[in-house]
């Protein structure tokens, strides 16, 4: 598994200041730069902030599973969606092929999302 709040990717948006002195080899940024790209996911910025605050750690077959709901999303014409995916949630913005935010279970608690027009099961 990867800790998305470590890579170097974070780096280049200027989130640097923000982590501690431990970085991640760069043999796993580009682990985890080849495995969005394998699944065709984008991350936001402020995706990659919630994933870093969050401590939410994605490996490379949760990021495979997510580039295939976004698929199943765009076959069925969704624009904007909730994906879930064991405890966690996802809004992406299906034509960008982009993550806009995620969610652990601590932030789902309320258990409202707005603003999507679908949801998909990540298998």
């Amino acid at each position: 598994m990867i800790n998305v709040n470590r890579i170097d990717a974070v780096t280049a948006r200027g989130a640097a200041s923000q982590r501690s002195s431990t970085v991640t080899p760069p043999a796993a940024s580009v682990s985890f730069e080849s495995a969005l790209a394998a699944a065709g996911v984008k991350l936001s910025a402020h995706a990659e902030k919630r994933l870093a605050t969050r401590e939410i750690t994605l490996g490379e077959t949760h990021i495979s599973r997510l580039g295939q709901a976004m698929n199943r999303a765009e076959e069925k014409g969704g624009r904007n969606s909730l994906i879930l995916m064991d405890d966690l949630a996802f809004i992406v913005d299906v034509p960008k092929r982009t993550m806009v935010t995620a969610l652990n279970s601590a932030q789902q608690k309320e258990g409202v999302f707005t603003h999507i027009d679908s949801v998909i099961l990540a298998k």
